[in-house]
């Protein structure tokens, strides 16, 4: 089960579970549609894996299974191939 994290690592912006331009690696690592083109370039800077857009989930499922609350953001914001 995704854990649909609440913000963008990156630069903090809010992504909720029904955000449309939220990305993830295969660690579930999160980052917002602007800090995936235009910082990381597609590839997630702690795995260097390929960021894919996250799916979203039902809100029937939602209450069965609600979202992460636990926020993660880099203090020094994000550089491509960072670790």
């Amino acid at each position: 089960m995704l854990e649909l994290r609440p913000n963008c690592e990156c630069c903090g912006t809010d992504l909720g579970p029904a955000a449309e331009d939220a990305w993830i690696c295969s660690f579930e690592c999160t980052f917002c549609g602007r800090c995936q083109r235009e910082v990381l370039g597609g590839r997630c800077p702690n795995c260097s894996g390929v960021l894919q857009r996250r799916p979203t989930r039902s809100q029937q499922l939602l209450a069965k299974h609600p979202p992460s609350a636990l926020r993660v953001v880099k203090s020094a914001g994000c550089k491509s191939g960072s670790s």
